[in-house]
């Protein structure tokens, strides 16, 4: 192993620690409220789906990256590449979706009585389960096809093409254009992209509505109700900055990755990182806006404490 191998080796195997860290902790913080007799609220059923499709994106992609950085090379057989591939492929996409259902749903929320949203405010929250099986159950659908377009290999044959990532190597048709990719695969991400940006924009609208609407009184004691729904609204629209930001960069270097039949040094792990860093960091954004969460954990701990 040469000293850079080992410098990767560290910060992938950081970078997966800390998601999976956070991750958990709240996987963890859910559940026990919920065990404990707390009521979750409907957000939080997204929240859950986000956390889950994170952990998948950080073990599917970051943990063999971290392998093939410690020494152990094209370690994964050609069912394991597909499967490390497939899962990965699901996970982003549920990922972005979830993303774009939490920036939906708080814009239904916090819609003054009198818009057009407020109409699905009682009929919203019954659909948010369903909406989520079936996040899940369209990509592992949409993506299944590429296990026929993409495949791998042992014997190397004229009509096919390798794409070397490491941990394994992933085999096509030599016919198989990274822009077709794109387009056809990549088409449900970029209209979820656009539908959170105009979320977000739409809430940092009310956002400002509800700012002109106070500014005149100088006190700061604002309705319990609108304090956490302003503090998760600030979540969500910094949660849609980040991932269009990671997601932006590192769509293009998976094109760029595409358009080379070999191990690129430097590519491929800038890629890689770019890949985790949403799963890492959102746990993180959701805890520090959360005041729900403030209040999951003090709850959980008087309870603690009185036992």
């Amino acid at each position: 192993m040469n000293p850079s191998d080992v410098l990767l080796a560290i910060v992938f195997l950081a970078q997966i620690g800390i998601g999976l860290l956070g991750n958990l902790f709240l996987l963890c913080l859910y559940t026990l409220t919920f065990l404990i007799g707390h009521s979750l609220r409907h957000i939080d059923s997204i929240s859950v789906n986000l956390i889950l499709a994170n952990l998948k994106v950080l073990l599917s992609k970051g943990l063999p990256q971290t392998m093939f950085y410690f020494g152990l090379k094209n370690f994964l057989d050609p069912v394991g590449c597909k499967l490390i591939q497939y899962l990965h492929n699901v996970s982003r996409s549920v990922s972005l979706s979830t993303t774009c259902f939490l920036n939906g749903f708080q814009v239904i929320t916090i819609s003054p009585s009198n818009s057009r949203w407020s109409e699905l405010k009682t009929q919203a929250p019954k659909y948010i389960v369903p909406s989520c099986l079936f996040c899940w159950c369209f990509y592992l659908l949409i993506n299944f096809t590429l296990l026929g377009t993409m495949h791998n290999s042992r014997f190397m044959s004229n009509n096919t093409r390798w794409w070397h990532l490491g941990y394994c190597s992933v085999t096509g048709p030599t016919s198989f254009k990274a822009s077709v990719y794109l387009i056809i695969f990549a088409l449900p991400d970029i209209i979820c992209v656009g539908f959170m940006m105009w979320a977000s924009a739409y809430l940092v609208f009310l956002l400002h509505e509800h700012h002109q609407k106070v500014q005149h009184i100088h006190s700061l004691c604002l309705s319990p109700r609108t304090l956490p729904e302003i503090r998760a609204t600030h979540a969500i629209i910094l949660l849609m900055c980040t991932y269009v930001s990671f997601y932006s960069i590192d769509s293009i270097l998976s094109f760029c990755v595409f358009q080379f039949d070999k191990y690129h040094s430097f590519l491929m792990p800038m890629e890689q990182f770019m890949a985790a860093c949403f799963p890492a960091i959102s746990p993180f954004i959701l805890m520090f806006y959360d005041s729900q969460i403030h209040r999951y954990c003090h709850d959980l701990w008087c309870k603690k404490s009185s036992q």
